[in-house]
C-alpha cells in the first residue's frame, strides 16, 4: 500500500513499516532494510489474488445516514463509469491488455498498452466500492456486469449513455437498487402516460424487438434543457412515482455523476502523479498495483469521511490533497499499525 501511496519514496515507506513491526518484536538492530529488487520479487510471489480479495473485503460504501451530500431523500447516491490506465510498453502487457487503436482503418495499434476498469463510486464520499479490470478490448458494459452485484436496495445508480442497454438495465434493477440513466436522443420512448411534473411513463425494448411486439420494461422519462447547451437531455429511471422524485430534482441530481470523474482525478493525478503510468512490466503486477491504488484511495476517503462527520461538514469540503499529505507524513513517521477486522462483502452495506 505504501508503494502506491507515495511513489517517490515508496521503498522508504515500505522500510518504515517493516522497521516498525520489527521494533515491536525487539529485532530492529539485526534487521536489514530489503533491497528494491527483493521487494519486487516479494510482490511477484504475492500475485494479484490477495490484493483483489482484500479490495473485495474492505472496500464498501462508507457514508452513514447523517453524512452530508451522500443521500438524495432515502437513496444512497452511487455512480458507475469506466476509464483506462496506461501501462509500461512491454510485450506481455501489450498481449494481455492491448493498445489503443489508430484512427485510420487497417493501421497498427499505437501508444502505451492500456487496461480498462469499470467501477462503482459512492458519490458523497468518493469511495470506490467495486471495480472490474480487463483488457482494453473488453467493453465497458461487459465489465459493468461484474460490479452490478455490489448494488443494494436503497441505492440510486447514476450512469451515462454508454451504459444503456435493456438487458443491462434489467440486471441492475434486479439488485433492488434504483437507476437513473441518460439515454440517446434517438431512442424511441413512446408516451404511455403523461405525469403532472412533466415527466412521462414509457417503455424500453430489446434492440432485437424492432416492432415492439414483446412486453417492454416500464420506466419513467425526464426531458430537460440546460442554459447555454444545445439540445434536450433525456433521462430514464426506475422511480415511477413523481411524488417520490420530481423531474426537476432528478435533472439536477444527474450532475452528481461527475463525482466519478473527480474520484478518478484523485487516483490518477494526486496519488499517481501528473501522468500516471502503472509500473509493472507484467499483467498480474499491473492489476496488483491498480488494486493497491484503489485500496489506498479508499483508506484515505474513509479517514476523510470520519473527519467530516466529526466536523459536521460535507466530505466534499475537505481537501483530498491536504488529506493525502497528512497520511503520507503519518505513514513515514509512524508506520507500524494493527489492522482492524473486516466483514466479508456478502453482508449488507451500511445505511
Amino acid at each position: 500500500m505504501v508503494q502506491v501511496g507515495e511513489r517517490e519514496d515508496w521503498c522508504l515507506g515500505a522500510g518504515s513499516v517493516c522497521v516498525g513491526e520489527a521494533g515491536d518484536l525487539g529485532a530492529v538492530e539485526s534487521w536489514v532494510v530489503p533491497s528494491t529488487a527483493a521487494i519486487w520479487k516479494a510482490r511477484s510471489r504475492l500475485g494479484v489474488a490477495p490484493l483483489r480479495q482484500l479490495f473485495a473485503r474492505v472496500c464498501r460504501p462508507v457514508a452513514t445516514p447523517d453524512t452530508q451530500g451522500a443521500f438524495y431523500r432515502d437513496w444512497r447516491l452511487t455512480a458507475i463509469d469506466g476509464t483506462t490506465f496506461d501501462l509500461p510498453d512491454t510485450k506481455a502487457n501489450a498481449e494481455a491488455f492491448g493498445r489503443p487503436p489508430r484512427s485510420g482503418r487497417g493501421e497498427q495499434d499505437v501508444g502505451y498498452p492500456q487496461l480498462r476498469m469499470v467501477g462503482l463510486v459512492e458519490c458523497g464520499t468518493h469511495a470506490v466500492f467495486d471495480a472490474a479490470i480487463g483488457a482494453l478490448r473488453t467493453g465497458e458494459q461487459a465489465l459493468a456486469r461484474a460490479v452490478l452485484v455490489s448494488l443494494r436496495p436503497g441505492m440510486l445508480l447514476l450512469a451515462d449513455r454508454g451504459f444503456y442497454g435493456v438487458d443491462l438495465w434489467r440486471t441492475a434493477a434486479a439488485t433492488g437498487a434504483d437507476l437513473l440513466r441518460r439515454v440517446r436522443k434517438d431512442l424511441v420512448l413512446p408516451v404511455v402516460e403523461q405525469l403532472s411534473d412533466g415527466s412521462y411513463l414509457t417503455e424500453i425494448f430489446d434492440r432485437s424487438d424492432i416492432h415492439h411486439t414483446r412486453r417492454g420494461v416500464p420506466v419513467r422519462a425526464v426531458e430537460y434543457t440546460i442554459a447555454g447547451h444545445e439540445g434536450v437531455y433525456r433521462l430514464i429511471t426506475t422511480i415511477l412515482d413523481p411524488d417520490k422524485a420530481p423531474a426537476t430534482e432528478l435533472a439536477a441530481l444527474y450532475a452528481q455523476r461527475w463525482e466519478f470523474e473527480s474520484t478518478l482525478d484523485e487516483i490518477k493525478t494526486h496519488l499517481g502523479g501528473s501522468h500516471l503510468v502503472l509500473r509493472s512490466q507484467h499483467p498480474d503486477g499491473a492489476e496488483q498495483e491498480l488494486y493497491g491504488f484503489l485500496l489506498v484511495h479508499h483508506a484515505i476517503r474513509h479517514l476523510m469521511h470520519q473527519a467530516a462527520r466529526q466536523a459536521d461538514q460535507d466530505p466534499d469540503r475537505i481537501s483530498f490533497t491536504r488529506s493525502l499529505r497528512v497520511v503520507r507524513r503519518q505513514v513515514t513517521d509512524q508506520a507500524a499499525f494493527s489492522p482492524r477486522p473486516t466483514r466479508p462483502r456478502d453482508q449488507s452495506h451500511p445505511r
